[in-house]
């Protein structure tokens, strides 16, 4: 098989799965506006309302990126019963993601990270305040026994299940636990992007963090490779995991699976505009290309193409199959 046919193949086995992603969602809003001169108040420029968009944040952004590239994501989660919950189950309608599992909770706001940016040409801009409003008490009872319940039902029918855990408060304990005796009963994938909270995923098929996350959570620095290899077996060693990745930013990332370690370098970007969500179209990728039986390797490597492709555009983005399909081929992957 020739080296496009065999990308080709890869990005074509990413479609067809059936994805549960679990985890907190965010309503990404984006504000621009024109600046026109300094305040006379503060040091700050002054805006003039150019235009505003919304997108799917926090898990909601994973989900996005499956529906993407051809399957079919299912995303159990909570938002509030306010407009930007309204406004987030439009996004994520509009990108075909399930949202049959995207419980309401009336005592709380869907959270939301408010971007504003200033334009300062044609296609660039540059952010220069950001507003978060985030409730992070855990869901009501009455909704997280709601949840239970979906997942006792849907866990069954996937492929995989990704929790993407932003440790706003929606993944407690009891649901976690929940998704775990599942998995391991039904043989079901679980797949992990977790903001450095890792012990309730022991026994994962494969959990990515970052390099601040593992640095984090082992209490160690990671500034050579021989203490990133240490990092990974102490991961994996203490959490029973079969793959544990690391991403490393400009440094590409560093796996551990069974077939032993792999350094692999970051793909060569021109220009990075914005390097929010890459990590959530990693996990992404890595999560479909598992679920379709490809090696841990492979899947790490298609989602770090994706990931280069992401990090072009300001704000969360996803990427398609034939963008893939060239990046692969552009980059050997």
């Amino acid at each position: 098989m020739g080296r496009l046919a065999q990308y080709s193949a890869w990005v074509a086995a990413l479609a067809g799965r059936r994805v549960a992603v679990v985890g907190d969602v965010v309503l990404d809003e984006y504000v621009y506006g024109r600046p026109e001169r300094l305040s006379r108040e503060a040091a700050i420029p002054v805006l003039e309302f150019e235009r505003r968009r919304c997108i799917p944040g926090g898990a909601a952004n994973p989900a996005a990126n499956i529906a993407a590239l051809g399957s079919m994501a299912t995303l159990v989660a909570q938002v509030g019963a306010d407009t930007a919950g309204a406004e987030l189950h439009a996004a994520l309608t509009e990108r075909a993601v399930d949202t049959s599992a995207l419980l309401v909770d009336a005592a709380r706001p869907t959270t939301t990270k408010t971007r504003i940016l200033a334009a300062v040409q044609l296609t660039v801009a540059q952010q220069v305040a950001r507003i978060d409003r985030i409730e992070r008490q855990p869901p009501l009872p009455s909704v997280e026994a709601q949840a239970l319940a979906v997942l006792s039902e849907l866990v069954p029918q996937v492929d995989a299940v990704l929790c993407s855990d932003y440790r706003i408060g929606w993944l407690t304990p009891s649901l976690i636990e929940h998704i775990r005796t599942l998995c391991v009963a039904h043989g079901t994938l679980l797949t992990v992007d977790s903001q450095g909270r890792f012990e309730p995923y022991a026994g994962a098929a494969f959990l990515k963090c970052n390099l601040a996350e593992a640095s984090a959570w082992l209490g160690q620095p990671l500034s050579s490779t021989a203490q990133v290899e240490a990092g990974l077996r102490r991961i994996r060693d203490q959490l029973k995991l079969a793959a544990v990745v690391i991403t490393r930013g400009g440094a590409g990332f560093s796996l551990l699976d069974a077939s032993g370690m792999h350094h692999v370098p970051a793909l060569p970007v021109a220009e990075v505009f914005d390097a929010t969500g890459a990590g959530d179209t990693f996990v992404a990728v890595a999560t479909l290309a598992l679920a379709a039986g490809l090696p841990a390797l492979t899947a790490a490597r298609l989602a770090n193409a994706a990931s280069a492709l992401v990090v072009r555009r300001i704000g969360v983005a996803t990427v398609a199959p034939n963008e893939l399909v060239a990046a692969l081929e552009q980059y050997n992957v």
